[in-house]
This record gives structure tokens, C-alpha cells and sequence, in this order.
């Protein structure tokens, strides 16, 4: 056996679809190599960099406090929600591509999903860079939601700009899974590398206390035989 890893992350950098209204990351070089090359011995120097950005950028985990005030955020979510889970894609991306972008309660409800990460490839991420990406896009129901619950999903991720359908203003996806502590990962990609079972998934948020959301680095390890 040996492990093969999957980078599930989208790049991070100013020029990335953002929530409308939320404006993209920026780099900046705050000690350059020339400037900090005065600093230490001949023909060493170093480059230091201030990074500014909305939390829910890129591929990003929303914490529960981003929804609840008493919800744990950034620092006290406990890492067995984030790290070293066993995963569950669940693949609808053929039924987007019919236009349905609606997933409901029975595309798991047949599934063992207890303590899994479960990831939906939606194949939206292909539009990623580009003015569809932010149409109209792929989400779970509020019933779907329920189910995710029930079953005792430790997180649930998807491959789109938002796990809510962004027309309504209630999210009752976010509101149902982050009321009972399942973290929510949005915009990821190359789930299609994925098998259905067989993967651990990681994705843990830097510990900022009083953090709603983050930027992440999600990948699966798959065993191959």
C-alpha cells in the first residue's frame, strides 16, 4: 500500500472569484531581499510578505461561530472536526450538468456517514476563473442539511461558491450544520481524483480565537493498493 495525496485547494491570490461585495486578497512585500540582505552575512537575505484578506476567501472552512455568536470559533473547534477524517464524495456533478442544481436528502440517505468528512463534487469547480463561476450555483437543501446531521457528518464540504443556495437569504444549510458543530468547506476542487470511500481528508483552520472563517489547505490521502 502506499498513500497518494490530493491537493483539493484552489491557489490563494488577489485575483479569485469573491463573494460579491467582498474584495480579493492582497499580497504585499513588506521587507524585500535586497532591503533585508543589509541585514545578515554576504548572500543571505530573506523576503517577508503581509498577506490582508477576507477570512471566506478562497478554499475556506466556516467555523460555527461565523453563524453563532456562542458557537466555537477558529480556536476552540476541535481539530477531530478538521483533521484525519475518513471521507465520503458523493458525486452529483452529472446531474448539475442537467441543470439541476438543487441536492437533496436522497443522495444520502443510503450512505454511512458517521464522523466522515463528506465532500459533494458538483464539477463547478471548473468554472473557477471565470464570470460563471458566480452564477446561479450548485447547493444542498435545508433537508439535505437534516439528513447530514442526522447521520453524524463531522464536516461537510462542497465544489461550489456556497454549500446555501446564495437566493435564499435564510441559509439553512449553514444555520443546521453549524448549529450542531459541523464546519462547512466551500470552494473546492479536483474532487473527481477522489474515490468514493477510501480517503482521509484535512483540513485544519489556523487557531485564531474569535475567527469565523478561514482560508485552508484541503487535501485527501488515498490508499492505493
Amino acid at each position: 500500500m502506499r498513500p497518494r495525496i490530493v491537493d483539493l485547494t484552489h491557489p490563494l491570490g488577489p485575483a479569485i472569484p469573491m463573494f460579491p461585495g467582498l474584495p480579493g486578497p492582497e499580497i504585499e512585500e513588506f521587507l524585500s531581499r535586497e532591503a533585508s540582505g543589509e541585514r545578515y552575512a554576504p548572500g543571505v537575505s530573506f523576503v517577508i510578505h503581509r498577506y490582508r484578506l477576507i477570512g471566506n476567501s478562497g478554499t475556506y472552512l466556516d467555523a460555527p461561530y461565523h453563524r453563532y455568536e456562542d458557537g466555537p470559533d477558529l480556536a476552540s473547534l476541535p481539530l477531530d472536526r478538521t483533521a484525519d477524517l475518513p471521507g465520503v464524495m458523493v458525486d452529483v456533478a452529472s446531474e448539475v450538468d442537467a441543470g439541476r442544481l438543487a441536492i437533496g436528502p436522497e443522495r444520502f440517505t443510503a450512505l454511512d456517514m458517521t464522523g466522515c468528512a463528506v465532500l459533494i463534487r458538483t464539477g463547478w469547480d471548473a468554472r473557477w476563473g471565470t464570470p460563471d463561476y458566480l452564477a446561479a450555483n450548485p447547493y444542498l437543501t435545508g433537508e439535505a442539511a437534516e439528513v447530514l446531521v442526522a447521520a453524524g457528518a463531522a464536516l461537510v464540504g462542497i465544489d461550489s461558491w456556497n454549500v446555501d443556495d446564495v437566493a435564499d437569504l435564510a441559509r439553512p444549510v449553514h444555520s443546521r450544520l453549524l448549529a450542531h458543530g459541523i464546519p462547512i468547506i466551500e470552494n473546492l476542487r479536483g474532487l473527481e481524483r477522489l474515490p468514493r470511500r477510501g480517503f482521509r481528508f484535512h483540513a485544519a483552520p489556523l487557531p485564531i480565537p474569535g475567527g469565523s472563517s478561514i482560508p485552508v489547505r484541503a487535501y485527501a490521502v488515498v490508499i492505493e493498493r
